[in-house]
């Protein structure tokens, strides 16, 4: 997509969201306002359903309830993947979600998600909030009339969970995944077939055969889905999801008629949520993990070297092609400005760190 065409589109969407948004404004009494959030994740799951439930409840306590957040789960008023278009349109005034699941409107959402060897969870904090992620993506959702923030990390995923051992790169080749994003197109590329599906379709397709491995999360949330009850082998570490960020989208019509103090409380309780569900998944997937693995006889496996150097060869490859605009490209730039600085501190400070205390705690 060129950078007049996707103006234009940008255009259209902008216009088209704006006279919905008249259509469906939210509903406001006496000063009061009532909107309603969509999520792309299952009714009350922990950690992203609950991380979702509560920005909502953050809001609206912090107005004292004069803006109140409704949230709605996946499917209660619209499915998971179409969040981002009843915001955009005004059919609902906020989303909770993962980016790269809007890839098809542009990939560089791709960025403000996770992408394949992308940045930790403290490095997508330090891009967006310092080093002009932000200012991009705000460029980018307003083509779609939408204002988004950050809200939630996951930090580092699992590989995933398959039907068999991954002893080889050809073990991959015609293998069907569960993988969203640009990871999907990275196995796409070594002979696997990559398949996007909501949170509540993982489950019953992994146990129809539908497809034979999946990833989701980390052991917290995989726990939670009970994924061991089909399958024993657990891979580690995921290529695909490094630190997942998670945001928050507003309509742009219903951000434009904020005051300045409650656009800052939205921004606020947005950000609050990233700690706190980062935290959240680091103070509960250990205990997960022992409890698969322990309790359920998972099989805990590193994924063999040969795989790892065929998926880093590919990476970049995907990563570098998803800029196919002038937008995309000033993304890509901007990451990779990020990726190399904060990388290179990163690999002094936090990694030196983990590694001599590895040493020294646990041999």
């Amino acid at each position: 997509m060129d950078r007049r065409s996707f103006l234009k589109k940008a255009g259209l969407a902008t216009a088209g969201g704006a006279a919905a948004s008249t259509l469906a404004a939210p509903a406001i009494a006496q000063g009061n306002m009532e909107l309603k959030m969509v999520t792309t994740w299952p009714k009350n799951f922990p950690g992203l359903g609950t991380g979702a439930q509560r920005v909502a409840d953050r809001i609206t306590a912090m107005t004292d309830g004069r803006i109140t957040v409704k949230l709605y789960a996946a499917n209660e008023l619209v499915p998971a993947f179409e969040s981002f278009d009843a915001v955009s349109t005004g059919t609902a005034d906020l989303y909770h979600g993962a980016e790269y699941y809007w890839q098809g409107k542009h990939k560089a959402f791709n960025f403000f998600a996770a992408v394949p060897l992308g940045l930790t969870a403290a490095e997508l904090d330090a891009w967006i909030n310092h080093m002009g992620g932000q200012e991009l993506w705000d460029e980018l959702s307003a083509g779609f009339n939408v204002k988004s923030f950050i809200a939630g990390n996951t930090g580092v995923q699992m590989g995933g969970w398959f039907n068999k051992e991954i002893n080889s790169l050809e073990d991959l080749k015609g293998l069907k995944m569960r993988i969203p994003g640009l990871g999907g197109e990275v196995l796409r590329r070594l002979g696997a077939t990559a398949v996007s599906l909501p949170g509540g379709e993982i489950f019953p397709s992994l146990q129809s055969g539908a497809i034979d491995a999946t990833e989701w999360v980390g052991p917290w949330n995989d726990l939670a889905f009970g994924f061991y009850k089909i399958t024993k082998y657990y891979y580690w570490p995921g290529f695909h999801e490094p630190g997942s960020g998670l945001s928050m989208g507003i309509n742009k019509g219903v951000w434009d008629k904020l005051s300045d103090s409650d656009k800052a409380i939205f921004a606020g309780a947005a950000h609050a949520e990233t700690n706190m569900m980062y935290s959240e998944f680091n103070a509960n997937n250990g205990n997960a993990l022992d409890t698969l693995v322990n309790k359920h006889g998972v099989t805990l496996r590193e994924f063999p070297e040969d795989v790892w150097a065929a998926v880093a060869k590919v990476c970049d490859e995907v990563v570098d092609e998803s800029a196919d605009d002038d937008m995309g490209k000033r993304v890509l730039e901007s990451f990779h400005k990020a990726r190399n600085n904060v990388g290179r501190w990163n690999d002094i400070g936090e990694k030196a760190y983990l590694n001599a205390r590895s040493k020294a705690l646990f041999g």
